[in-house]
């Protein structure tokens, strides 16, 4: 377990950002290859109607923002999903819920789409809200190699942005998802409205936590029309950058992910998060319920910065693999679970 202490990562901060770049990228280069670029995918299972009122989300029940509420998929939608994004390039899949919590008789279907995104030899990762401890068991069973539960930010600014759910709550749950096995995944939102001393008391609680997460993701506010947060000011693209470098440094062997609002950021921008130690993107039109940077723009990207994308588990080519894992699933589950909607 690390042990950083606040001023340490306030004086990471303040460092003159070329100098932070270098440090990051030094440490980046000891554990990752640094042309190579993860790639996942994260797809809305459960659309809007949330009872919580976290201020950035239009998934929230209490914002009108236009938003219509869905059910939750059914799992072969989520499953054809889930093939359109292998063929595109993702090897990460990741499937999210507006919950509070997921409800015991939603559980087979969850499990039903985890075994079944693993059936096309990609990883799997869920958002759900919180977990119990038996819910993280039966997860972990099915194979969910991530779960992901954001801290947001800083426990001190936290009460300003969520009121429904504490910060030990949201601690409480990544304890449980790794007693389970299973992987962290878990970052934060730059552009709520909190200082740099927030950003630097975020980053220092996730490289705290008894094993620091595997996936850190990096959001930058998506300023959603309805939602309290609306007219907050932009985030200097610099200060997203230098909180990119910093979280590097504190966890050298995470993925760290540029995440929401990355469709906002320019080339030059994307490239210097990348020189920071970024080496994971969510790739699509849609992150959740706002916009995300287009595949082919990303491709263009990529090309230009001479960047790879990490490869399957199960390679392309591996057809009968594949065919083999396909036909141990469907002979080991109900064939209900791939034709019906949950209720």
């Amino acid at each position: 377990m690390a042990n950083w202490t606040l001023s340490q990562v306030s004086a990471l901060f303040e460092k003159p950002l070329l100098e932070l770049l270098f440090e990051a990228q030094q440490i980046h280069r000891q554990h990752f290859d640094p042309q190579q670029v993860q790639i996942s995918t994260l797809l809305s299972i459960k659309t809007g109607a949330c009872p919580e009122d976290c201020k950035y989300c239009p998934q929230s029940a209490r914002y009108k923002t236009g938003l219509e509420a869905e059910k939750l998929m059914a799992v072969e939608q989520v499953l054809e999903a889930a093939r359109r994004a292998r063929v595109a390039g993702a090897t990460r899949f990741c499937m999210g819920a507006a919950w509070k919590n997921p409800s015991d008789r939603d559980m087979p279907w969850l499990e039903q789409m985890v075994k079944g995104v693993k059936a096309l030899g990609m990883e799997t990762c869920m958002t759900l809200g919180a977990l119990s401890d038996a819910q993280a068991q039966r997860l972990a069973h099915a194979g969910l190699d991530y779960y992901n539960h954001n801290l947001d930010t800083s426990p001190a600014f936290y009460g300003n942005i969520v009121t429904t759910r504490s910060y030990q709550e949201r601690l409480d749950t990544l304890e449980r998802v790794r007693d389970a096995g299973i992987k962290v995944c878990s970052g934060g939102i730059i552009g709520l409205g909190e200082t740099v001393n927030d950003r630097a008391s975020l980053l220092m609680q996730l490289a705290n936590l008894p094993t620091p997460p595997q996936s850190v993701p990096v959001n930058m506010l998506v300023k959603v029309k309805g939602t309290p947060l609306a007219d907050n000011e932009d985030v200097d693209p610099f200060d997203f950058i230098r909180a990119i470098a910093v979280a590097r440094i504190l966890m050298p062997r995470a993925y760290v992910r540029l995440s929401a609002g990355r469709e906002q950021m320019n080339e030059q921008t994307q490239a210097m998060c990348f020189m920071a130690g970024a080496n994971a993107v969510f790739y699509g039109c849609k992150l959740l319920t706002t916009p995300n940077t287009e595949e082919d723009a990303d491709q263009r990207l990529f090309r230009k910065l001479g960047l790879t994308a990490q490869r399957h588990a199960v390679e392309e080519g591996d057809n009968e693999r594949q065919a083999q894992l396909a036909r141990q699933l469907r002979e080991a589950e109900p064939a209900q679970f791939y034709n019906a909607a949950a209720q």
